[in-house]
């Protein structure tokens, strides 16, 4: 018995929502559901804004990005989830439960640094009008994009890597749906001090920091917006802005309180339906927060449809 505990692991085995029984049911056609309105949705917003040229501001050009890395991230989770919400006893290879992880850091980084961008733009836009052509130029708005794609890339790898060096040997049961980085780092045979001082770093860097500077930002547009002459300019801006602080809220307030522990043995099923908002049902929510409801891309639909009704 001895040996047989030493015997490295060569895959996991995710327990995922295995306690919901007959429930595991409803839960895939409701995720599935989900992620099919997540995929029209956010491919709706790419297509728009670059088919539309009414929808090439900064503003658009950050959506677009944004849509992007929430598709790829929500890809990265769902599909093996509805896989294993089928299957008596999901399993993970050592090699795939890796990549996941690694795509799962680069895109949820990558996602909060584009959230923050969002949210300065806004700030811009609203609150410094006069220089907003000076603030986001061409050349600033890429490099943003940019630093945001560089900074998901490089905590993917660090993550990854350290996390997959350490041994694994004996346990080899994820209590989790997807191979995230507590319940990895759990099973390691090796101390996991420094993986969860590093953890506890990227949470703060990239988690904790963006939502506090995006609620800072939202902070001084609201105080801007209760400067606007017009009731009707108020009400629009203000239901415009609290949407969008609903979104970072969810996203962001639940990803904290996720990852801001320092023991990485205490995850629980309140953690999973945590996870579950913020990488399956935020996803969602964003197309019609930060887009769909807007004037503008209504305008952009109806032109694009009369266009294509029209024909040649």
């Amino acid at each position: 018995m001895g040996d047989d505990n030493e015997t490295d692991v060569t895959e996991f085995v995710l327990l995922g929502f295995s306690g919901f029984g007959f429930l595991q049911g409803h839960l895939f056609w409701g995720v599935l559901c989900i992620y099919v309105v997540t995929l029209l949705g956010n491919s709706l917003i790419v297509f728009l804004t670059l088919a539309d040229s009414g929808l090439h501001s900064p503003m658009y050009f950050f959506l677009r990005h944004f849509s992007v890395v929430e598709i790829l991230y929500t890809t990265t989770i769902v599909p093996r989830m509805l896989a294993d919400l089928r299957s008596s006893c999901p399993t993970i290879p050592l090699g795939s439960c890796f990549t996941q992880l690694y795509f799962f850091s680069l895109f949820g980084v990558t996602e909060c640094c584009l959230l923050t961008a969002m949210a300065y733009d806004r700030y811009a836009a609203i609150c410094c009008p006069l220089h907003y052509a000076t603030l986001m130029s061409q050349g600033t708005c890429t490099g943003m994009v940019g630093a945001s794609y560089l900074a998901g890339f490089i905590t993917g790898t660090t993550h990854s890597v350290c996390i997959f060096t350490l041994p694994f040997r004996g346990d080899n049961t994820i209590h989790h749906f997807l191979c995230d980085i507590l319940p990895v780092l759990r099973l390691a045979s090796a101390s996991t001090f420094w993986g969860e001082v590093g953890n506890l770093f990227v949470t703060i860097t990239f988690i904790f920091t963006p939502f506090l500077l995006i609620v800072a930002s939202y902070a001084c547009i609201l105080a801007t917006i209760l400067g606007v002459a017009t009731s009707q300019g108020r009400q629009k801006l203000f239901s415009t802005c609290s949407s969008h602080l609903f979104v970072v809220i969810l996203s962001l307030g639940t990803g904290t309180v996720a990852y801001m522990r320092p023991q990485a043995d205490s995850f629980g099923d309140t953690d999973q339906i945590l996870t579950l908002f913020y990488t399956v049902v935020t996803p969602m929510c964003n197309p019609f927060v930060y887009s769909l409801r807007n004037q503008e891309v209504a305008g952009a639909m109806r032109r694009l449809m009369k266009r294509y009704l029209r024909g040649p």
